[in-house]
């Protein structure tokens, strides 16, 4: 029988935070509280993985995410919430993790190799797409 690739366990922290798993693997845990903006749960997991990445240079990271709070008619969340687990999930913190789960997408594989080249910081400007701020429904 053929050796069968190492396969780490991934499991949600009880706290949030950065934690180091008992198999290197590297949990990331952040919970957006209700009264925090886009903004500010955007620098807080961007922190949060900043950090992971300085202690634990290059180990595999799996991020968890809960949203308090931000209920809307965007798969139930107000539509910056929706952008949040969205557009910005996707195009800023995926590429840098191995696994996450947000609760609009559930448990999420990213199917090319982390990168541990995170920037030293996240810039966030004004969106000046015409449909800013809006959810677009299917046609």
């Amino acid at each position: 029988m053929p050796d069968q690739p190492f396969v780490p366990e991934y499991a949600k922290p009880d706290a949030p935070g950065v934690h180091m798993g008992f198999d290197n693997t590297v949990a990331i845990y952040h919970v957006v509280a209700p009264e925090d903006t886009f903004e500010q749960a955007a620098q807080a997991v961007f922190g949060l993985l900043r950090d992971a990445e300085a202690r634990f240079p290059g180990w595999p990271r799996a991020f968890y995410v809960d949203v308090a709070g931000h209920e809307g008619d965007a798969g139930g969340f107000d539509a910056d919430f929706y952008e949040f687990q969205q557009d910005f999930w996707f195009a800023t913190v995926a590429p840098f993790v191995q696994v996450f789960e947000l609760p609009l997408t559930g448990p999420l594989a990213n199917p090319e190799p982390q990168r541990n080249d995170v920037p030293d910081r996240l810039t966030i400007g004004e969106d000046t797409r015409p449909h800013a701020g809006q959810v677009i429904g299917d046609h």
